[in-house]
């Protein structure tokens, strides 16, 4: 795998930003400090064409002036935290609610919006957070490391954390994917299977009402694969409840292992991804509220409602409020590790 540097811009706060361009011969992966955010991602199409298959920006400028999070590596943790916040050990932290009544993606500046040190090493790219304690109103000193790389048709990205406190831990990356191309629009056409067969039910504020539901019969039921679109206007309440799907499903399986979370394909292009995970649950969602106020992404394309799908591999939402969920507790002296990884070929 080639790794190569070049400059991308400067942060408003002066900080340069670079890009670092990954390649395996097969595919290629653009990934910028701010953020650590995947910035592009070219396989190849049925006829070998590359695609880039990522909702992204072409500029520093415009990934701080949007705010869906796009490409970007999520923390402290992930995904809503409901109420001002959460008690760990005795003592309550209080949250920023920056998503309504929410706390969301690890509050007003989260790890989407910091800047991440870069090693290059012969296997990957290896990129690197100190999140300090109180930050965001997180207990405890917490070192993130984050490793990409590209290996026979497959992006990897591998998480690992410490923290010198108890304190929550719940990583993710946020990418939009587009089979078709990041600027080819809507994506209710390409295909989705998801290995779940339950789901974690949530109210009208998105944060999980502590039930874990069975899909059967339901338009929650994506275990076969079936257009992304047939069913995300379905007069069902929890996808009135979202605009469409943004709900978290229980992976199949024992979590701490790597298995299959999900599959997506586009009959256009003949892009077929697979998705593995160690996690317990996955975050399907399908750009509901992307909008035309977003800045234009790359090549000056204006991005949508629906443009693109994210399928982030996390705990639950609100776990902490939750015990019959997994926890995404860290522990002093332990590691947080999780691995996920996006295959692709062609049909």
């Amino acid at each position: 795998m080639e790794i190569n540097r070049t400059l991308f811009g400067t942060a408003a706060d002066g900080m340069p930003v670079d890009r670092y361009t990954l390649s395996d011969g097969r595919m290629t992966a653009d990934v910028i400090t701010y953020g650590g955010a995947l910035q592009s991602l070219r396989v190849p199409d049925r006829n070998g064409r590359l695609t880039d298959v990522l909702l992204g920006y072409d500029s520093i400028e415009a990934y701080q002036a949007q705010d869906k999070y796009i490409g970007a590596l999520i923390g402290r943790c992930a995904n809503r935290i409901s109420d001002d916040g959460f008690a760990l050990n005795g003592t309550v932290y209080l949250l920023a609610r920056n998503s309504g009544p929410n706390h969301l993606h690890g509050g007003l500046s989260g790890f989407d919006r910091r800047h991440w040190t870069a090693l290059e090493t012969p296997t990957g790219l290896v990129l690197r957070y100190s999140s300090a304690d109180g930050e965001e109103g997180y207990p405890g000193r917490l070192q993130a490391t984050v490793t990409y790389a590209l290996e026979n048709g497959a992006l990897s990205i591998e998480y690992r954390a410490e923290t010198d406190a108890d304190t929550l831990c719940n990583l993710t990356n946020h990418s939009y994917f587009n089979l078709a191309g990041h600027g080819s629009g809507p994506v209710g056409d390409q295909t989705i299977r998801l290995h779940a067969s339950q789901y974690t039910p949530a109210d009208a504020n998105a944060v999980p009402t502590g039930k874990i539901t069975l899909v059967d019969g339901t338009p929650m039921d994506l275990r076969e694969e079936q257009p992304i679109g047939a069913h995300w206007d379905d007069a069902f309440e929890q996808l009135a409840f979202a605009g469409g799907y943004d709900h978290n499903w229980v992976i199949d399986g024992k979590s701490g292992v790597l298995r299959p979370t999900a599959e997506a394909y586009c009959t256009q292009t003949g892009i077929h991804m697979e998705v593995q995970s160690t996690q317990p649950g996955v975050q399907f969602y399908t750009g509901n509220f992307l909008d035309d106020e977003m800045p234009l992404g790359k090549g000056g394309v204006r991005y949508g409602r629906r443009h693109g799908f994210c399928l982030e591999t996390q705990c639950f939402p609100d776990a902490v409020h939750h015990p019959n969920f997994p926890q995404p507790i860290l522990r002093a002296g332990h590691t947080y590790r999780q691995k996920t990884v996006y295959r692709f070929f062609s049909r």
